[in-house]
């Protein structure tokens, strides 16, 4: 158990005096294009709460972006981090090799979906594991396009941000960015326009025909998606999109990426969210909650893909750090020990019960969706006529603030800037997750 006492507490203003001293000092030497969601400062944090440096204890509807699943200090990830800190920090895998990086892939080998062989490569961050797939897939097929789809985010590299759909703020002044990425529609159930039942099957046709006529299938590497979109809003393609995509790359010998980076490990209830409807990608890119807060990525499949670049052509300085491959096997470790996909859907039942007796009360609420502990609520221009689903980013925004104000944190995003997305740890506590609730329900109220 954490530490950290699993209770909220306002002491101060948020942000304390503390945290504002510390925001002047950052302002002055960090950049400005670094952002911060909310600008209290951590002193600690574990299970549910984030303790600030005034005291304060916040209800972590976050993760840190859906990284610390497992919480911000679990005991697995401690006491395996800090012995292999003991030992070495580093050595280069690249260089002289080490047991732990080893055994992270074997883990990945066996928990990823499919019974094929596999392998796996280990790097930074998501956007480098993207990056790489590409590379793989291109040296696999030697083909150049690669598919992406509309809402879909994938980093903040030069090729992720051409493979990112949404302009601001991540694209927005950066060009030139990365040729031969192809953009086609994705069966946004919510918005789509002749209403979700036939999305899946209306988008995925749409889009392998955009391919065949404006790429040509036999020219594409790659074809990649998050199996539910993260920075796009939390969106869960609809029914038979996946499979569909996925049969049209196997039948076309394209390499299908299933960018599980904020979805993977337990997030939506299953290890990985393309099990739920039994896609089986040929490379599967991870980051985020595969250590307990430690930067480590992996790009994992088809071992005859992943070993088709040359010796050499792989890798990078810290990929696979040792310190980040002990943690990330404490992670597992807590997922497995604790069942942390039984309590991701645990987490679904309560936060989609009491989310839909707010959107009884609330017509703002536009759209309940996502899995496990992955949810997100669309917000929309209430009153509006027509069916009409005019995004509204002011109440999102409004409602953030309000949440934040009362000990509560959460997150925003969609395309639209319109939704509100909430990723609790999946250690959290049930007083806990319905307290934040009961604060959501009280910001709605005053809004």
């Amino acid at each position: 158990m954490s530490a950290v006492p699993q209770e909220r507490r306002v002491v101060t203003a948020i942000p304390g005096p503390k945290s504002q001293e510390l925001q002047a000092r950052r302002t002055a030497t960090v950049a400005g294009g670094v952002g911060s969601v909310l600008p209290v400062f951590t002193a600690r944090a574990g299970g549910g709460v984030i303790e600030d440096v005034d005291g304060n204890r916040l209800i972590d509807f976050g993760s840190g972006i859906a990284v610390t699943s497992v919480g911000a200090s679990a005991e697995a990830v401690v006491r395996r981090a800090s012995a292999q800190l003991q030992d070495f920090t580093h050595t280069c895998f690249m260089v002289t090799p080490y047991e732990g990086y080893v055994e992270v892939c074997e883990q990945l080998a066996e928990l990823t979906p499919g019974d094929h062989a596999k392998k796996s490569a280990l790097f930074n961050s998501g956007a480098e594991a993207v990056e790489n797939a590409v590379k793989i897939a291109r040296a696999y097929t030697r083909r150049q396009a690669v598919v992406v789809f509309d809402h879909g985010y994938h980093g903040r590299t030069n090729l992720t941000m051409a493979l990112t759909a949404k302009n601001m703020p991540y694209k927005h002044g950066f060009g030139p960015f990365a040729p031969e990425v192809y953009r086609v529609p994705v069966a946004y159930g919510y918005r789509w326009p002749t209403g979700a039942e036939n999305a899946g099957a209306e988008a995925s046709a749409q889009a392998i025909d955009m391919i065949n006529k404006q790429v040509g299938a036999e020219n594409v590497a790659a074809i990649i998606i998050e199996p539910v979109l993260g920075e796009g809003g939390f969106i869960e393609p609809a029914k038979g999109f996946l499979p569909a995509i996925s049969k049209f790359a196997t039948d076309n010998g394209i390499v299908f990426v299933a960018d599980e980076i904020q979805s993977g490990f337990c997030r939506t209830g299953q290890w990985f969210a393309c099990e739920d409807e039994g896609v089986v990608p040929d490379l599967i890119t991870t980051a985020k909650g595969i250590a307990g807060g430690l930067p480590l990525a992996a790009v994992t499949g088809r071992a005859e893909i992943m070993d088709a670049p040359h010796a050499g052509g792989l890798g990078g300085t810290y990929g696979g750090n040792p310190v980040a491959c002990a943690g990330a096997l404490g992670a597992i470790e807590t997922m497995k020990e604790l069942d942390l996909n039984g309590k991701a859907k645990r987490i679904e039942e309560v936060m989609k019960g009491r989310l839909a007796a707010m959107a009884e009360k609330f017509d703002v609420i536009g759209d309940i969706r996502g899995r496990g502990a992955m949810i997100a609520i669309e917000l929309v221009e209430s009153g509006t006529k027509d069916g009409a689903k005019t995004p509204n980013a002011a109440a999102a925004g409004a409602l953030a603030k309000a949440c934040h104000q009362e000990g509560l944190l959460v997150l925003t995003c969609g395309t639209y800037g319109n939704v509100l997305r909430f990723l609790p740890p999946l250690v959290i506590g049930e007083d806990l997750l319905n307290e934040g609730l009961d604060i959501l329900e009280g910001a709605f109220a005053a809004i």
